[in-house]
């Protein structure tokens, strides 16, 4: 019998799979040192994003069970 793999912990909380294989992330920036951000650059980073394809193959492996 194999063993099993362990999925990366820190991966886990911060992406989330779409239903065609990609996998959805938070923008980073917003959480403080932003009163000089612009109302346009703040509503660009509270919105989510798909995850580029080098960090899908990365993805892949370390959250093999998603």
């Amino acid at each position: 019998m194999a063993t099993k793999l362990k999925s990366h912990s820190g991966a886990k909380k911060r992406f989330f799979p779409t239903s065609n294989g990609n996998f959805k992330r938070w923008k980073v920036g917003l959480r403080h040192l932003n009163s000089s951000f612009s109302p346009e650059r703040v509503n660009r980073l509270s919105r989510s994003t798909i995850v580029s394809t080098s960090q899908k193959k990365m993805l892949h492996k370390v959250l093999p069970y998603k």
